[in-house]
């Protein structure tokens, strides 16, 4: 697998680089989680970076790789990918036909 070596910004991991590895396209992920372990025993406390792009050229404004961010706020919901349309005859949006009610060929 592949890795780059990843600069954060902000947050415990400020001014830190650190190996990330890649994704099949070549990127790292667009959000890094850090679960980072209580001193008491309880729930961990799970650290959010997000990534955006490090820098661009000058001359042509090409991207020139990836930095990460330190999101405070923290979406932990740990929301997935999920299809455009997977979910609209089970949810009840519809009957699962292909032609709409008011334009069945008679």
């Amino acid at each position: 697998m592949k890795s780059e070596d990843t600069p954060f910004v902000g947050g415990p991991l400020d001014g830190r680089v650190l190996p990330v590895l890649l994704g099949i396209t070549g990127h790292p992920p667009k959000t890094y989680r850090i679960p980072v372990p209580d001193a008491a025993g309880g729930r961990p406390t799970v650290l959010v970076y997000r990534r955006v792009q490090a820098a661009t050229s000058k001359r042509l404004g090409l991207h020139q790789g990836w930095r990460y961010e330190y999101d405070p706020e923290g979406d932990t919901s740990g929301r997935r990918f999920t299809w455009p349309r997977s979910g609209g005859a089970r949810e009840g949006r519809g009957k699962g036909d292909a032609t709409p009610d008011g334009n069945a060929d008679e």
